[in-house]
């Protein structure tokens, strides 16, 4: 039995396959759709935290681009200019539904610092004290993958968030329904794995590659951070984004996507 209703501090992992076209613009049907329907989650009670991806995709659809960049100051130039566009939408959206938002973008230095971190759960819990919505994204502009600071990709980027957090569900939104015991992609005898007790080498095998030209990761991403939780005993939840209206079936116990258990402690 899914305990998914008895969740209240929710992090919410919005993928760029999510939020975007196959252009890298914005999907506005399907954001203004996710906006209304975590709005509503939000006045429920839930304490909200969003993750979002989507900053460079969404500067390399402006700038007209095909696909992300791949030199590093052409990625950090998108980032500039996506991450303006993409939370200038989310906070006109929610505030249709008298709803505040917040930015606050990191990078693995400051996760790395336990100074920047207790900075980080501060701002976090009077941001929700406030009846904010925080939605914290990766500080592409300024990370630099030759130093390693950045952590690259926003499945674990969420994963680390819900711990500093103290999060009850990780809940990441795809372009995929759940995770299949093959590649659907390739063979269409995969069958849907609903429940995840343990992370196996058979569960790890059955993760594929990076998925869209505009978003970063792929089921092995979400492997990852489904470890991060539950070593730090948050369930996580995989399921589509495509349909919004999903996610009042989640929170109903329904078996949506597929859930990794917390490991026992």
């Amino acid at each position: 039995m899914r305990n998914i209703s008895e969740k209240k501090r929710i992090v919410i992992k919005l993928g760029t396959s999510t939020l975007a076209h196959a252009t890298g613009k914005l999907n506005i049907r399907r954001m203004t759709n996710l906006v209304r329907v975590i709005s509503d989650l939000h006045n429920s009670g839930r304490e909200i935290i969003m993750v979002s991806s989507g900053a460079v995709g969404l500067g390399a659809g402006k700038l007209g681009l095909p696909e992300k960049p791949r030199e590093i100051k052409e990625k950090q130039a998108a980032a500039a200019i996506g991450q303006c566009e993409l939370m200038h939408f989310y906070d006109d959206m929610f505030a249709k539904y008298s709803v505040t938002v917040a930015q606050i973008l990191l990078t693995k230095v400051i996760i790395n610092n336990s100074n920047h971190c207790e900075n980080f759960k501060n701002t976090i819990e009077t941001l929700i004290k406030m009846d904010v919505i925080p939605i914290v994204n990766e500080n592409d502009t300024i990370a630099i993958d030759e130093l390693e600071l950045e952590i690259g990709e926003n499945d674990s980027l969420s994963a680390l968030v819900a711990n500093l957090s103290g999060a009850d569900l990780l809940l990441i939104l795809s372009d995929i329904d759940c995770l299949y015991d093959d590649d659907p992609r390739i063979n269409s005898n995969a069958r849907p794995i609903a429940v995840v007790e343990e992370i196996t080498p058979e569960i790890e095998r059955a993760a594929g590659g990076a998925g869209t030209g505009l978003g970063t990761g792929g089921m092995s991403t979400k492997i990852n951070a489904a470890k991060i939780a539950a070593d730090a005993g948050i369930d996580m939840v995989i399921m589509n984004g495509r349909n919004p209206e999903l996610l009042y079936d989640l929170f109903e116990n329904k078996e949506i996507g597929t859930i990794f258990k917390a490991a026992p402690h």
